[in-house]
């Protein structure tokens, strides 16, 4: 027996309406349609579905039985769709990856002015230096800055540029002296930062007369805790690199001394990305739509 399952919703509706006229208008064909729509089952059936009269329709016995095994699937597929049109409204979870140095993201004002304005949000943020395909890692986005962003991802800025800095405490400086080009860091402790377990430690990058170069820094202390490389900084340990963003707070109280800014120019800074999609879930829409707008960066709350 072969069936056309495409009758099977016209069924319901004349089992469900009990009218010819009033199941063609809800499912938008002719009348004339529906009814040979139901001579069509009922042949294939072997069976009559439908007794019609001039002003009514009702169902056999056998038309009550199709209908009462179709209709508990037909309800649950309704509600399964309404789940998925229930992902339309802007809620759920959000999933961030972001670098520990996104210091504009990390700060707070972003994500609280975000979270006021959407309460139907929940916002999961992984703080990691780790690179990996957000993607597969099942984020619906990840910030960090823009030079490590894989070329297949949408990015839209969260920042302006950035510039490093070099510092070091007052105290370190005084008993070591401050050196006066990149290579004089050769001499000096210098404290450095690396990602990740296994990961050698971030190069320190300059730039003189508009040529790149680096200086093969090798730190008597390293760490992939920001928070130790800066508390260490502080306490006289040596010379770090860092965002600027990172340790200017400390230079204003005049805790770190900056050395070497001629050689530190600025660079694209800190994006947020993620994969383009068609339909985007409207949780990442309203973040990305809320970035854009920048209100949050001018209330700071």
């Amino acid at each position: 027996m072969k069936i056309d399952l495409n009758l099977l919703p016209l069924f319901l509706a004349v089992a469900e309406e009990h009218n010819f006229r009033a199941a063609a208008d809800r499912i938008d064909v002719t009348r004339s349609a529906v009814s040979q729509g139901i001579r069509r089952l009922e042949d294939a059936l072997g069976t009559a579905l439908v007794l019609r009269t001039t002003r009514s329709v009702r169902l056999t016995e056998a038309g009550r039985s199709l209908y009462e095994a179709l209709s508990k699937p037909v309800a649950d597929i309704g509600a399964a769709l309404e789940g998925v049109e229930s992902e339309t409204n802007t809620r759920g979870l959000l999933r961030i990856a972001a670098s520990s140095i996104a210091e504009q993201f990390l700060a707070g004002p972003l994500i609280a002015s975000f979270a006021a304005a959407y309460p139907s949000v929940t916002i999961d943020v992984t703080v990691t230096d780790v690179e990996f395909d957000i993607v597969e890692a099942g984020f619906d986005a990840g910030v960090r800055l823009g030079e490590v962003i894989e070329q297949d991802m949408i990015a839209i800025p969260l920042s302006g540029d950035q510039r490093e800095m070099v510092a070091a405490a007052p105290s370190y400086l005084a008993a070591h002296g401050s050196p006066m080009h990149p290579r004089d860091l050769l001499r000096h402790r210098c404290i450095g930062w690396r990602p990740a377990l296994n990961v050698a430690p971030y190069r320190w990058e300059f730039e003189e007369n508009g040529v790149p170069f680096d200086v093969a820094v090798e730190p008597q202390i390293t760490t992939n805790d920001l928070r130790l490389m800066l508390r260490t900084t502080l306490a006289g340990g040596g010379i770090t690199l860092a965002l600027e963003d990172n340790l200017r707070p400390y230079v204003e109280k005049g805790e770190l001394v900056p050395v070497l800014s001629a050689f530190l120019p600025p660079f694209p800074g800190f994006f947020l990305y993620f994969p383009q999609r068609r339909n985007m879930a409207p949780k990442l829409r309203a973040l990305i739509d809320y970035i854009r707008r920048g209100s949050w960066a001018m209330s700071g709350t």
